[in-house]
């Protein structure tokens, strides 16, 4: 299934994706939260649609799209996991995989604007994949980690690396800002999906390829990730992984690029669609 949820901020609905055509499924009467994933949902939903053939209304192609997971409870994101990427920043090859956390309040809909926080002066893209837990996991093998998965989304991990690496601390300062958490435009459930680790991602700034990789090229995989967080944390259902970026971000360049107001951010990864940000100034947000 591809799920996805539509409408203003903070008033998002459901909906799914059936035959290429974009559905409402309020009459469900579960967003896609928390409890939504751990009673379940997933089948349920399956059988709500089944059960009712030609009664579930289209959502205009126009409609904004929000973030295909409503509210979070975390999200774990794993550091230098492209062995390209650890070099472009000079960063040594992680041993073991380096987790931060990035604020369930940076999370916003695919296509919203990207805002430059206040005082900002080096606010970098990273296209990543992003892992919904769909039931809960605690010191779980890797053998089974992936039955522990709801589905995958488009994530870009925006970075205000002054924040992150030049006022102390650790790196959630630069990850957390509000809109620094764009999602979707879809959870793609595993079964639609295929070969994790084999999949196309890719990030434009201005029409210019930046980023074009593969997830084949992440040193530690997915059910390993999942094994090997859940052996400091239990992840719950709608909880959010989010598995690292390749090699092509701004920091990496010589001279370094960040992202200026006007800026237009496009990235993609193969079945998980395609999104844009554009960039605005705080000022500008704070009038709209």
């Amino acid at each position: 299934m591809k799920l996805f949820r539509f409408g203003k901020k903070g008033e998002e609905r459901p909906g799914i994706i059936m035959n290429n055509s974009r559905f409402d499924v309020s009459a469900f009467n579960q967003d896609y939260d928390e409890q939504f994933f751990a009673s379940d949902g997933l089948a349920q939903l399956q059988r709500f649609v089944r059960d009712n053939p030609g009664k579930l209304t289209l959502v205009p192609e126009d409609v904004r799209l929000g973030p295909p997971v409503k509210r979070p409870g975390k999200i774990i994101c794993v550091g230098l996991n492209y062995r390209d990427h650890a070099i472009e920043t000079n960063a040594p090859i992680p041993q073991e995989p380096i987790l931060f956390f990035k604020s369930p309040t940076a999370v916003c809909g695919p296509n919203d604007n990207l805002v430059l926080p206040k005082n900002s002066t080096k606010v970098d893209w990273e296209v990543e994949l992003a892992v919904v837990i769909g039931k809960q996991a605690t010191y779980v093998h890797e053998g089974n980690a992936l039955d522990h998965v709801a589905g995958y989304m488009l994530h870009n991990d925006y970075s205000e690396r002054a924040f992150q690496l030049e006022r102390g601390g650790q790196w959630v300062k630069g990850k957390s800002c509000d809109t620094f958490a764009p999602l979707g435009p879809w959870l793609v459930t595993p079964d639609e999906l295929g070969d994790i680790d084999n999949l196309n991602l890719w990030l434009k700034v201005n029409g210019t390829m930046m980023q074009n990789s593969s997830t084949g090229q992440m040193i530690f995989k997915v059910s390993f990730l999942i094994h090997y967080i859940s052996q400091f944390m239990t992840l719950l259902p709608g909880d959010i992984i989010t598995t690292g970026t390749p090699h092509g971000v701004g920091l990496g360049l010589t001279p370094p690029q960040y992202l200026k107001e006007g800026d237009i951010v496009e990235s993609g990864i193969e079945g998980l669609g395609s999104a844009t940000q554009r960039v605005v100034s705080f000022s500008a947000y704070q009038s709209a």
